[in-house]
């Protein structure tokens, strides 16, 4: 098959070198720079306005829900994190330290938080006395940091920026109920807004948070076979509570501990949008969070009135969407490319032929394809187009999913396909944490989730042969 049109030549082909390319996208598109702290980027305001419009379109959720959002502080006293030793011991590789004040020794450390549990978990201590002041719905805007040993823009680095939902419950049931309804609106959230298809399910026990009883997820695919975790929802139970004495008068006038949730989503996504919908001309971005939903780029600028009615176009499109204009004097064909590079969803140009006919060209960045639509009738043909773009993109990161996606009858079987193709393999799993370590060792694979959508592959274990417990989803990560 023929490689499409290749309008942005500095961009490394990513059938050469993905990893090349991901970085061109990223440093080309101008979403982020490398800075001067080790493993840190610089988030420029294109990755920004991403990111605002990700976080308004989570934020908006959450708060209908029922969920308020709240600021904790940066750090956390040693002896606070030491509370909960499975929470300590699964992060202390990655924390980071703070050991003086200005020139003198503090008495005692000061983690860099890398998660907030026992910051929230000391004040709900404080704040929660009987079964009236729950639940409790708490959500907080912020960033963490995790001493990573390999960095990469956005997929993983040393500092980034999320939320944290931290809530507690009065029973079992209704922690469990709060941690699968965050996990779908993840997937909404995936599915709707950034057109990124997901599979939900549930991670192993090795594979789960620190501290949890059990961690959802939501699996997503990217453009070479590898996963990218996109978000997960893990519940507690009333392990920290006990840790930290929080405890509440119950209907009954018993003492209980209540349950708890937390739920997060980082700006890791944004380079999900990249490597699940971009191509070898940059960035190609889903409408609802695109920055700039339409550029309006006048044809033959120098000519009278071209630039006055491209204004006008301009405003009129800002009534429904978020539109932008290009009124400098480069040539046409680079504002074409520089935009294609930006991967703004739709492209209106606007020339004296057009504005004679009372028209205009709309050029969809997915596919290309253009458009001639009326002036008059912007309002309705903008706003489907961008649907149209929206349903592109998802449909086509879902067969490219389903082309990558295999079954695997027994270890030889999927060692062979992990080796030879990139994808997910769908595969039966006994439960024993031996198998599914013999899998990540030998045959290069980890497991992904096991999705709540279960299908029968076999009678029998991928890696032992013995009876099958569930079906798993395995593959190479990121």
């Amino acid at each position: 098959m023929a490689k499409p049109e290749k309008l942005v030549e500095a961009i490394t082909s990513m059938e050469d070198d993905f990893a090349q390319w991901y970085t061109d996208v990223v440093v080309k598109a101008e979403l982020a720079s490398y800075s001067g702290v080790r493993g840190c980027m610089v988030i420029r305001p294109y990755a920004t306005a991403l990111w605002e419009n990700i976080r308004n379109e989570l934020d908006a959720r959450f708060k209908a829900t029922g969920h308020e959002n709240v600021m904790m502080p940066l750090f956390i006293p040693e002896s606070l994190l030491q509370k909960e030793k499975d929470h300590v011991a699964g992060f202390a590789p990655e924390v980071a330290w703070v050991t003086h004040g200005g020139d003198e020794l503090l008495p005692e450390r000061l983690c860099v938080r890398p998660t907030s549990e026992t910051l929230f978990c000391d004040h709900y201590k404080d704040i929660i006395h009987s079964y009236r002041d729950l639940p409790k719905l708490y959500n907080q805007w912020c960033s963490v940091v995790r001493w990573e040993k390999t960095t990469r823009p956005f997929l993983r680095t040393t500092e980034f920026f999320w939320q944290e939902g931290h809530t507690m419950h009065e029973t079992a049931a209704e922690a469990v109920e709060e941690t699968e309804r965050m996990l779908g609106v993840y997937a909404d959230v995936a599915e709707n807004c950034l057109a990124i298809p997901v599979i939900k399910g549930r991670k192993t026990d090795k594979e789960k948070f620190a501290g949890a009883l059990a961690t959802y997820t939501i699996e997503a695919m990217m453009h070479d076979g590898k996963a990218l975790q996109s978000g997960t929802s893990h519940y507690f139970g009333d392990g920290f509570s006990r840790a930290f004495g929080i405890q509440f008068t119950g209907r009954q006038n018993t003492l209980e501990y209540p349950h708890q949730t937390s739920w997060g989503m980082s700006s890791r996504i944004i380079g999900a949008i990249i490597m699940t919908h971009g191509d070898n001309s940059g960035l190609v971005l889903p409408p609802a969070v695109a920055p700039v939903q339409v550029i309006v780029v006048p044809v033959a600028p120098h000519k009278p009135g071209v630039v006055e009615k491209a204004r006008e176009v301009t405003a009129a499109l800002r009534a429904f969407c978020r539109a932008g204009i290009d009124e400098t004097d480069n040539s046409a064909g680079w504002k074409f490319a520089e935009y294609e590079m930006k991967g703004v969803p739709l492209r209106l140009e606007i020339g004296p032929r057009d504005i004679e006919n009372n028209r205009c060209v709309i050029v969809r960045r997915d596919n290309r394809e253009k458009a001639e639509v009326s002036l008059d009738s912007l309002g309705e043909a903008v706003p489907r187009l961008l649907g149209d773009v929206h349903k592109g993109l998802f449909d086509k990161a879902a067969a490219s999913r389903a082309a990558m996606t295999y079954e695997a009858l027994d270890f030889e079987d999927i060692k062979k396909q992990a080796a030879e193709k990139p994808g997910f393999f769908k595969a039966m799993w006994c439960g024993n944490g031996e198998c599914e370590e013999k899998l990540k060792q030998q045959a290069g694979v980890t497991s992904r989730c096991i999705p709540f959508r279960q299908e029968k592959i076999a009678d029998t274990c991928v890696c032992c042969g013995g009876p099958a417990k569930e079906m798993l989803y395995w593959g190479k990560a990121y």
